[in-house]
């Protein structure tokens, strides 16, 4: 059995929390307000930054030119193309390149984004391919579902949807699926549960990234 596949009772479990949380539901459905989402697409912006770091730390410590190319294309496309579309898509919603790059991290971007690069920098390949493959997977596990369901009358919403759910964002989670299965092919018994652990913790923070944007998350002290 893939390890991939052995995730997938975990995955499956964690996604239809995310689907089902408000944020979630109300985003599929069209009815979700736009205070909650606008706070989603500050803090992404402020993610997708140290996510470029994960993908450099990818490169760096990539074991083949192939995987290591993969992971500089990806840091490539992600600080030159898709920061670019999330600018394009915040303007939507009356929100500027500075106000995206005046946003502070919530508590629960930060402890997410410390997480993925504290994993890149200490831990093996394999350790940041698992902490990387929810983002990729939970987004587009939950824009599918959304998708199946119907598409909200929300333009904004409704291209949400369609950039996670589509062909080239689905590919991308394939790759990363695949590429865990390889890496936790030959791995010891140990390492595939540090793996797993480390998959569950991110999943676990997809949740608490969208639970975040629905409260509106601030700290509480100081």
């Amino acid at each position: 059995m893939a390890f991939t596949d052995d995730l997938h009772p975990i995955a499956d479990d964690l996604w239809d929390e995310i689907v089902a949380h408000p944020m979630v539901s109300r985003l599929g459905d069209g009815t979700l307000d736009t205070d909650p989402f606008e706070y989603w697409v500050r803090q992404d912006y402020v993610y997708l930054i140290d996510y470029s770091r994960v993908f450099a730390h990818g490169a760096a410590s990539a074991p083949t030119l192939d995987h290591m190319g993969t992971f500089a294309e990806l840091l490539h496309e992600t600080i030159n193309t898709e920061m670019d579309l999330h600018r394009a898509y915040a303007a939507e919603f009356g929100i500027d390149e500075s106000e995206l790059e005046a946003t502070d991290p919530s508590p629960t971007t930060r402890a997410y984004t410390d997480f993925l690069v504290r994993t890149a920098a200490t831990g093996t390949f394999g350790d940041l391919v698992a902490a990387l493959l929810p983002c990729m997977w939970g987004f587009n596990a939950t824009a599918r579902r959304l998708e199946a369901d119907g598409m909200p009358d929300d333009e904004r919403y409704a291209e949400w949807i369609r950039t996670y759910a589509g062909e080239e964002f689905s590919e991308l989670t394939r790759w990363c699926k695949e590429l865990m299965d390889e890496v936790a092919a030959d791995a010891t018994a140990s390492d595939r549960k540090r793996y797993r652990d480390r998959f569950v913790t991110s999943a676990r923070y997809e949740y608490r990234f969208w639970d975040a944007a629905w409260n509106e998350e601030v700290w509480t002290v100081g």
